[in-house]
């Protein structure tokens, strides 16, 4: 049986150009998930495009960091924020608070709580759980994700990994050794290798093709490749300087190379939702 490559499109709901990459993408190339971001400023005017994609596979890309603003008040979330009420930019900001003990995971209980009943209030099936610059790989944010998977029935989440050296990567790769470990403990589903978190951004042809064969030679029955496809010309992400190239992504996501890279590599094309759960381990 052919390996299931899970090729996930991250942020839809952030622009209305971003979501049309997405469904794009999706239509045209070789998307085949998509994470829906609740907080994101085009949420309202685009989640209803995903009732004219069926077969795309959606999940809850649940934010406590960004530059967009919190669904819940400063009030509900007082830790979470800062004294202008918004969330910190960056998991720079962010994860040093939490190791400090100084943002409560109750807060992000709370707002991920609010997000999530939004993407699912808006009529979609969730079948996977990641986060916003990935900072569910720390304890204090899996244990919630854990929560509100077993809570709401979604118990599949996107394990992030690193290839990089030095602490960034070394800390990537002990993290998501010890997510793993939580998923076949409780039974979850999760992918079994995975890029885009060393390449984010700036996946064109040649990175997109590369990217898959490093999947292919892992010799993982499953895996996901996460992406940020784009318009090119969306006057939107001005505001987000992250230096992406989104059009490159979208571009090489519709390109018949990269299917013919699938194709070659042994790859069927899937969701979350075909992931099977580890036996839980008692």
């Amino acid at each position: 049986m052919s390996r299931l490559l899970i090729v996930n499109a991250d942020d839809f709901g952030l622009t209305e150009g971003v979501s049309r990459a997405i469904l794009r993408s999706h239509r045209d190339g070789v998307v085949t998930s998509t994470s829906v971001l609740a907080l994101g400023p085009a949420f309202e005017r685009t989640v209803r495009w995903l009732d004219d994609a069926p077969g795309l596979g959606t999940g809850a890309h649940l934010a406590a960091v960004g530059e967009d603003p919190p669904l819940l008040e400063a009030r509900e979330i007082p830790t979470l924020v800062d004294a202008r009420g918004r969330l910190r930019p960056s998991w720079r900001q962010f994860l040093p608070l939490l190791a400090a003990r100084r943002v409560d995971p109750a807060d992000i209980h709370r707002e991920f709580t609010a997000q999530l009943e939004r993407i699912i209030g808006a009529g979609r099936t969730v079948d996977h759980l990641d986060t916003h610059q990935n900072v569910h790989l720390w304890p204090a944010v899996r244990d919630v994700l854990f929560e509100l998977g077993e809570r709401f029935g979604v118990r599949a989440v996107r394990v992030t990994r690193s290839s990089a050296r030095g602490v960034i990567g070394s800390t990537v790769r002990r993290l998501a050794r010890d997510l793993e470990a939580r998923c076949d403990q409780h039974g979850w589903a999760y992918p079994q290798a995975s890029t885009g978190l060393d390449e984010a951004g700036s996946l064109d042809r040649g990175g997109m093709v590369a990217a898959v064969d490093r999947l292919a030679r892992g010799g993982a029955e499953s895996a996901e490749l996460a992406t940020h496809p784009g318009e090119r010309d969306d006057p939107d992400l001005r505001r987000y300087r992250w230096g992406y190239r989104w059009g490159d992504e979208l571009e090489a996501l519709c390109s018949r190379t990269v299917r013919t890279a699938i194709d070659e590599a042994g790859f069927r094309l899937g969701t979350f939702a075909e992931l099977d759960p580890e036996p839980t381990v008692r």
